[in-house]
């Protein structure tokens, strides 16, 4: 017996501006296919942004990190976005291999508006580049080229309304399971979890370039 359509799914474009309604003229003004130089000192200010990819097997959002500035701004159409140590996944990378397009969502400590970027990655281990993001004579694996496509600031709202730059309350961490508990259960106690946590400080700020 075939299933009674769902009369609260939304599954067209028409159904979907009815909902929502027209879309300000700010919120349209705002996007450029370019750095505006605004918009470069947001990703100037960021140490912090999320690299979102699309590959074979999905979709890939992973976080990428350093002091502000990490990200530089080569010119008006260009960012480089250094690679650095990890867990050799490389989910992000192989997704790039195959589809080229990504996304970058850039904050700020302390500041409500986001930063997204939209463009096209291609990989590269030319050795002046990586020099370029040396650190303590640590090179990245490997540099990613991006060419903008869109850019455009996201506004506060959501920041707001997860009070995620509030002060960390001393309460914050019961209740949210450490890294070696999550392993120990994810492999039945095939890795320790009590050592995994003990040795993990020192094995991060070992590998941390």
């Amino acid at each position: 017996m075939t299933q009674p359509a769902d009369p609260h799914l939304i599954s067209t474009p028409e159904q979907l501006a009815s909902l929502f309604g027209e879309v300000g003229e700010a919120s349209l003004k705002k996007e450029v296919s370019f750095v505006h130089p605004h918009y470069r000192a947001l990703i100037e200010a960021s140490p912090f942004a999320v690299l979102a990819t699309s590959g074979p097997d999905g979709l890939d959002a992973s976080p990428r990190g350093d002091p502000p500035g990490f990200v530089v701004v080569q010119d008006a159409h260009t960012l480089l976005l250094p690679e650095r140590r990890g867990n050799n996944r490389v989910d992000s990378l192989r997704n790039l291999l195959a589809d080229p397009r990504m996304a970058l969502l850039f904050l700020i400590p302390g500041v409500g508006e986001t930063l997204r970027v939209n463009g096209r990655a291609s990989i590269s281990t030319d050795p002046a580049l990586l020099q370029r993001f040396a650190v303590g004579g640590s090179l990245p694996k490997c540099v990613l080229v991006i060419r903008v496509e869109t850019v455009f600031f996201q506004c506060a709202r959501a920041i707001q309304r997860s009070r995620l730059w509030q002060p960390v309350p001393p309460d914050a961490r019961p209740g949210v399971p450490s890294p070696g508990t999550m392993l120990a259960a994810l492999t039945e106690a095939g890795i320790d979890g009590e050592t995994y946590d003990r040795e993990l400080p020192a094995r991060q700020r070992a590998t941390l370039y």
